[in-house]
């Protein structure tokens, strides 16, 4: 039956949520610039953007509201398999983009790193675990990272559970059922900051586990609240919504972490979705908010092989603090640029074709 055009179904899955595209990519430039500065500033309190790591938990809550929002009404007619290639044709490309560059920087670091103290055997290893996303925490020189030779995909890994949870089970419960389990969530999440201090787990081997709390918490409340339809219509527009987005990356760090970190991520992040979901996007911001939407996932997966070239030059040759500002100011620069060029030349083509292939075989 041919639906009339002023049906509020259509005119909902037309809607496109550019203000949170921007904020992705907001989010995204405050990983690359908070773990620029980590090196620098080993005392959390003494770094500016201390808890820029707080974005990936706001990646993980606008996961949940898009999740929701693209598939809540049409994963039954698709099917669970179709779903699974569907997020990987999305998100794949990039995690093995990400674990080449990272194997380059590993072996061929010019300023450090020492890839002749690990076997050819554990490399190989380390790398096919990297490309499949099975954690496998074993190189020292890298921190003990769960992914080696690139450390955000970290979170792509709870990303992918949390994506297979969503199929089996989330899309098909009801909301007070999901209420519940963001409840449950909640208490997670402040058990976890409680007894590590912060919320900066998940990344590591030693800290695995509260990955699982992370995502479980904000991907829920992102569902939850697509779900309930809060969305909170305001006119801070897209600058208002990053100025509020960067104030939780840039918020002081104390003794009360485990405290003020939950509640940034509990309550402060769902509203700034719900506002972000919410704001009208000026003709001005348009083409900012579709590049920065565009490139924050390329960024966030390609830029952490140069972290470690950057790390082991630091560490070696000390660059007072003009030289510091002029090498992170040009790196970031350069780093967005490498991400749109990966995206364009490599990400985009390839998860085109990989489209048209499974198109084509769902047409036959």
């Amino acid at each position: 039956m041919h639906k009339n055009q002023t049906d509020p179904v259509i005119l909902q899955t037309k809607q496109h949520f550019e203000v949170l595209d921007g904020l992705r990519g907001v989010a995204a430039l405050a990983v690359v610039l908070f773990h620029f500065m980590e090196w620098v500033y080993t005392n959390p309190s003494q770094n500016f953007i201390g808890h820029g790591f707080l974005a990936v938990d706001f990646f993980f809550c606008l996961s949940g509201f898009v999740i929701g929002y693209a598939y809540d009404d049409r994963i039954a007619k698709m099917g669970v398999f179709e779903f699974f290639k569907a997020r990987i044709i999305r998100l794949h490309p990039l995690v093995v983009a990400g674990s080449v560059l990272g194997l380059l920087a590993f072996l061929f670091d010019p300023f450090g790193g020492h890839p002749e103290l690990y076997n050819t055997g554990k490399i190989i290893l380390t790398f096919f675990c990297s490309i499949l996303l099975i954690p496998l925490p074993v190189i020292a020189d890298r921190g003990f990272n769960l992914f080696s030779f690139n450390a955000p995909s970290w979170s792509l890994f709870w990303e992918y559970v949390a994506n297979i949870v969503y199929a089996l089970v989330l899309c098909k419960i009801r909301r007070g059922y999901l209420l519940l389990l963001t409840i449950v969530s909640a208490v997670a999440i402040c058990w976890v900051a409680y007894h590590s201090g912060n919320l900066l787990g998940g990344w590591s081997g030693p800290t695995f586990w509260d990955g699982s709390a992370r995502i479980s918490y904000s991907f829920l409340a992102g569902l939850l609240i697509y779900r309930s339809n809060w969305i909170v219509k305001n006119k801070l527009g897209f600058l208002g919504a990053t100025v509020l987005l960067f104030l939780a990356f840039v918020m002081p760090s104390s003794k009360w972490n485990w405290l003020s970190e939950p509640l940034v991520v509990l309550l402060y992040f769902p509203l700034l979705v719900a506002l972000g979901a919410g704001t009208p996007l000026t003709t001005g911001f348009k083409k900012v908010c579709s590049f920065l939407g565009n490139i924050s996932y390329p960024l966030y997966m390609t830029h952490y092989a140069v972290l470690w070239m950057f790390g082991n030059y630091y560490t070696s040759h000390k660059p007072d603090t003009t030289q510091l500002a002029l090498i992170i100011t040009v790196s970031i620069f350069l780093l967005v640029g490498a991400a749109y060029l990966v995206m364009v030349v490599y990400d985009t083509p390839v998860r085109k074709y990989l489209s048209n292939k499974r198109n084509k075989k769902l047409a036959k």
